[in-house]
């Protein structure tokens, strides 16, 4: 079983930052990838941001440049810098570990003040 805490999720000004941090445990070696997804009301969830165990990253065009997506392979945790937020940044953010089996966190939230 796989478990994923995020934490450093709240309240932010536009322009600000803010980061994210999943630890994973459990039977985690066997998965590439992990990442972050984020989601609000009524939309689909949409990626972020994901890096594999190698270090490839991939990031959602409306990120790019602003947020930074890395890992502590040792420590089984991803994070996400978010820099120069933005109102529609405002989403619960989702921890991802995967494939081939795909698991989620629970979520945190981020909310952008203009």
């Amino acid at each position: 079983q796989v478990q994923l805490v995020e934490s450093g999720g709240g309240l932010a000004q536009a322009g600000g930052s803010l980061r994210l941090s999943c630890a994973a445990s459990g039977s985690v070696s066997r998965f590439n990838s992990m990442g972050w997804y984020r989601q609000t009301p009524g939309k689909e969830r949409e990626l972020v941001a994901i890096i594999s165990s190698g270090g490839t990253t991939t990031y959602a065009d409306s990120v790019k440049g602003r947020f930074t997506i890395s890992r502590d392979n040792a420590k089984n945790t991803v994070y996400l810098q978010m820099n120069s937020l933005k109102p529609e940044d405002t989403a619960d953010y989702y921890c991802y570990i995967g494939p081939p089996a795909n698991y989620w966190g629970r979520g945190t939230q981020v909310t952008v003040s203009s």
